[in-house]
């Protein structure tokens, strides 16, 4: 009796701590979904497999790498940020993000604000910095910062009515081989 008692009080804790965590997640529409709950509960997928408890050997077919979810140069960057914005899908949008170290109210807000930022036409995404000049990447092993100084430009109308531009600028992060961006501060 004592046990099950145990295991009830122990049952809030394991909870609180697993609803901490924020879950990448690809949706139905091929869309990657942010949420803070099990992938499942919102009808995605999760990006990562669940690691595997079996000791037996991959088959070839489990041992290829998962399909690429991230830009690979300035270019798919660019037009991944045009068309989260056709679709005025600020999930699409959280997707290209590097989130490493973020908490889950920093993300929540974050997305808040690309929603917002999405409710007004989009007039152009451009590049500053080493890759506007040269069209280079930069060096693809460095983790975590930003290459060059890079960084995507997102042009929107005001959302004062005035028909005025606002700018909004995503620095570029080169990681594990792939583009991300990350809300300049």
């Amino acid at each position: 009796m004592r046990l099950w008692i145990f295991l009830l009080l122990c049952l809030p804790i394991a909870t609180a701590s697993a609803q901490g965590d924020i879950h990448r997640c690809m949706g139905a529409n091929g869309i990657p979904v942010f949420t803070d709950r099990v992938c499942s509960d919102v009808n995605a997928s999760p990006l990562l497999p669940p690691a595997s408890t079996s000791s037996a050997p991959a088959s070839p077919i489990q041992a290829q790498p998962p399909p690429v979810l991230c830009a690979s140069d300035m270019a798919h960057l660019k037009q991944a940020v045009v068309d989260a914005f056709a679709d005025r899908n600020p999930n699409r949008l959280a997707g290209l993000m590097l989130w490493n170290g973020d908490g889950q109210q920093a993300v929540v807000a974050d997305i808040r604000v690309f929603s917002q930022l999405m409710a007004r036409p989009l007039i152009g995404v451009t590049v500053e910095g080493e890759a506007a000049s040269d069209d280079n990447t930069g060096d693809p092993s460095s983790n975590d910062a930003p290459a060059h100084g890079e960084a995507l430009l997102v042009q929107t109308e005001s959302d004062d009515g005035s028909g005025a531009a606002e700018q909004t600028r995503f620095d570029v992060i080169h990681h594990s081989g792939c583009l991300w961006l990350h809300p300049h501060n």
